[in-house]
């Protein structure tokens, strides 16, 4: 690799002239500058920038950890994050834990859980890393970051249950809202719903946000019309026929995963979703498009929680003062908007 002090010789000039030129200073004459930088072209110099980030202790690096990059929300978040390091002129530097692959979706209840999250801190740290990002695989309450953490962290897809460090992730009570009104709309009154697991954070906004769309729209709620489920394909198939039996003319199912097994239950009665039976999804993952019908379903702002995670970190880098990162703050969890993606499982009743 081509140095600044073999470029310097090339041109009969100091190592301090070749630097100021590289560094844009102004005070070298146009002909050494011209010079110099055409040298540099033809030996093909590049700049050391971890030496240089050394030099000037600063290492322009977001560290991220992620529980598992399997997980369909994991890359467009990392996406997100890429992109606002990107135009903030910062790198990233990725770890996997592959937390779900290894342990399945229980892995946060492991009593190692937090050792194995704490060394990837350090080993984060251990790299010079400026600011740290973790992006959860399920969304959920947790408290990731020791206190005595001494770079601004931040949690995605997750809420942070330190008020010291801050948190992003989506309005599920919004986005269930907007799904439920989308059918109240369309003139259905009863309205199934298959959830997620029992007590946790999506589960329990997402059933807010159903309640609140009857609410609004005078219509009963029935507790008998919303049936425990796992997030599993097979949730939704089993809990179909409860349903039915119930009365349903429609059946929001708390992710797209569940509306696949209302799919393949609806199929073997020889119902057809979206003129029988109306039925609405959660995440807008990638294979609802190919459902048959295709899935109307609510989209995750994933892109946006990982933008607005690294943007958070980046701001309290930037600030002259990093006196206040470990500031008890009440308002630190952002909330994106998911979006309703319409497609052709929902009738409009006459």
């Amino acid at each position: 690799m081509v140095t600044i002090k073999e470029i310097a010789q090339a041109c009969n000039v100091s190592i301090a002239t070749v630097s100021n030129i590289l560094n844009g200073k102004p005070n070298v004459g146009e002909e050494t500058r011209k010079r110099v930088l055409k040298v540099i072209q033809e030996m093909d110099y590049t700049p050391n920038s971890i030496a240089k980030n050394l030099k000037m202790n600063k290492s322009s690096t977001i560290g991220i950890i992620a529980e598992d990059i399997t997980v369909f929300c994991t890359p467009e978040i990392i996406d997100g994050i890429s992109e606002c390091c990107e135009k903030n002129g910062y790198q990233v530097l990725l770890t996997n834990m592959r937390m779900y692959k290894k342990y399945s979706d229980t892995y946060y209840n492991r009593p190692d859980f937090g050792d194995i999250v704490n060394n990837e801190i350090r080993e984060l740290l251990s790299k010079r890393v400026e600011g740290i990002i973790y992006i959860t695989a399920h969304e959920r309450s947790l408290q990731c970051f020791p206190d005595d953490l001494k770079v601004p962290a931040c949690v995605a897809y997750g809420q942070s249950m330190n008020p010291k460090f801050p948190s992003v992730s989506a309005d599920d009570t919004a986005g269930a809202y907007s799904a439920v009104t989308h059918l109240i709309e369309r003139g259905h009154r009863a309205i199934g719903v298959i959830t997620g697991k029992d007590n946790t954070p999506p589960t329990s906004d997402r059933l807010l946000g159903y309640q609140r769309a009857l609410a609004d729209a005078k219509i009963h709620y029935n507790p008998d019309l919303v049936v425990i489920g796992d997030w599993g394909r097979e949730s939704g198939y089993i809990h179909t026929d409860t349903l039915l039996q119930r009365g349903v003319t429609a059946i929001f199912c708390m992710n797209d995963i569940i509306a696949g097994g209302v799919y393949d239950r609806l199929s073997e009665q020889g119902l057809h979703p979206g003129q029988d039976v109306s039925v609405v999804g959660f995440d807008n993952q990638i294979m609802t498009e190919y459902y048959f019908p295709p899935l109307t379903t609510m989209a995750l702002p994933l892109f946006e929680i990982g933008y607005t995670a690294c943007q958070t970190v980046i701001n309290i880098l930037e600030q002259p003062s990093k006196s206040h990162i470990m500031a008890p703050n009440p308002h630190n969890l952002y909330l994106e908007r998911c979006r309703l993606i319409c497609r052709s499982s929902v009738a409009r009743l006459k």
